[in-house]
């Protein structure tokens, strides 16, 4: 599954970066797509197939899934 994580800070997406690489789940920083948001600028795209709430951090604001062309939102900081 391909996933776009969306965060509050752009130390929270090189961090965030970085925890995924230490988990050997490939990744990379982009900008985000200004369809899901203007706060930080920066995301972090990643493709994997484990429970993606094992890998939730404080960092994240949202997580949306990438489904048929569309991003579909799956997790929401409360």
């Amino acid at each position: 599954m391909e996933y776009i994580a969306i965060f509050y800070t752009h130390y929270g997406a090189v961090k965030y970066s970085k925890f995924l690489k230490n988990k050997n789940i490939d990744n990379q920083i982009m900008p985000v797509p200004r369809s899901l948001s203007s706060s930080c600028g920066i995301c972090v795209k990643f493709i994997t197939n484990i429970d993606i709430n094992t890998i939730v951090s404080n960092d994240i604001e949202s997580i949306f899934i990438l489904k048929d062309g569309e991003f579909i939102k799956i997790y929401q900081d409360e």
